[in-house]
């Protein structure tokens, strides 16, 4: 799965130090919670891949420690969750999709053709959530919102 942000639009993503600093040791001991190698290599592989599929994260883990398996990839992503540095969205009916919880902060865009994930804005949204909300009194979440489309290559496909 591909991800690219939309023109204009930049996520603020983790710092590329984010997984060695003492900021990630903290934030896991403060919720009771050691820092490990695989925790270091798990958060890193979802700030590289952007939106990842605990497959791939697993995948992308593996090139440098083969050891680390997909069990301890979904504990390790539950534990990460819990402490807010990731957070997952459903993007289709497969598996879960994490990306950086500083990364948050969009809709996602998704490509029917080739699959692939744009970030847009929240603000993208807003007229659809002020609908929402004064017609149902329905407050979206739209940091768990997808939307399916094409996109502008497929489009100029056809």
């Amino acid at each position: 799965m591909t991800a690219q942000s939309e023109p204009g639009f930049e996520p603020s993503g983790l710092a590329a130090d984010a997984t060695s600093g003492d900021d990630l040791r903290t934030r896991l001991r403060e919720a009771g919670f050691r820092l490990t190698p695989q925790r270091r290599l798990v958060l890193q592989a979802v700030v590289d891949l952007g939106h990842s599929t605990p497959e791939e994260i697993c995948a992308q883990v593996q090139r440098t420690a083969d050891g680390v398996n997909a069990s301890t990839v979904y504990r390790t992503l539950d534990v990460l969750e819990q402490i807010g540095l990731v957070r997952h969205t459903h993007l289709g009916h497969g598996a879960p999709t994490y990306h950086a919880a500083d990364d948050a902060n969009h809709v996602h865009l998704v490509c029917e053709g080739c699959g692939v994930v744009i970030d847009a804005p929240v603000g993208v949204a807003d007229p659809l959530v002020g609908t929402l909300r004064d017609a149902y009194a329905f407050e979206l979440d739209v940091q768990h919102f997808a939307i399916y489309g094409t996109c502008a290559e497929c489009a100029g496909g056809r």
